[in-house]
């Protein structure tokens, strides 16, 4: 087998392959606020993924495979509304889709005009931002991951902030790198609607939710 990691814009990254989403080590969860006072965290228990590591690193994709039933909030009154017509309907649509479109390296912004943008914002002066340039962290490898999420039937573009963990080959001799995620959407635009309004404002269930993944891949063959 070729080498296992290969050196890549200052980090160690994996070597090009398959690699598959390792069910014993990963989180594919969500934040959703209650009341428009608390977080509430759940999670998918059952979810893989498929992961092919190009060449070319930015040429690399994913697909991922969610098993809508799998919801789990600790609480069982709550997971089976959320699992019922009123949310994902999981009878009819069993299960929640990823597939990757593009991956990019995220625009860093100089300081120097952060704080000249501040400084004369104050004066009431304006400054023009150069162009932002492409680099990733050495230290943390951060990307731009777009792709496309289908719940309940209907598909919507998103973008998850990654940051790559690392590679490296495991006690087990299995060639692994880690990773965590993490994103933003609007249930609404996938047909999950239903609500209630509260006397004092707001709603029972906020309508932006965050997604939040973690967990570690493993090389095929």
């Amino acid at each position: 087998m070729a080498g296992s990691t290969r050196i890549w814009n200052g980090m160690s990254i994996p070597a090009p392959g398959s690699y598959q989403l390792d069910t014993a080590h990963k989180r594919v969860g969500f934040v959703a606020l209650h009341m428009m006072v608390s977080p509430v965290r759940g999670e998918f228990r059952e979810a893989s993924a498929h992961i092919l590591v190009a060449d070319d690193p930015l040429q690399s994709s994913i697909r991922a495979t969610i098993q809508a039933g799998s919801l789990d909030t600790a609480n069982t009154d709550r997971d089976t509304h959320l699992r019922s017509a009123d949310f994902l309907d999981v009878e009819r649509f069993p299960v929640l889709e990823f597939r990757s479109t593009g991956l990019a390296l995220p625009e860093k912004t100089d300081p120097i005009f952060y704080w000249a943008k501040l400084r004369n914002h104050r004066l009431g002066r304006r400054v023009e931002q150069p162009e932002p340039s492409r680099a990733a962290d050495p230290m943390t490898g951060r990307f731009v991951l777009a792709g496309e999420l289908t719940v309940k039937g209907i598909t919507r573009a998103v973008d998850l902030q990654v940051e790559f963990g690392g590679a490296r080959r495991d006690p087990y001799g299995q060639d692994i790198f880690g990773f965590s995620a993490t994103g933003e959407l609007n249930r609404e635009e996938y047909g999950l609607v239903w609500n209630v309004a509260l006397e004092s404002g707001g709603v029972l269930v906020g309508k932006s939710i965050r997604i939040e993944i973690a967990g570690e891949a493993i090389r095929q063959g």
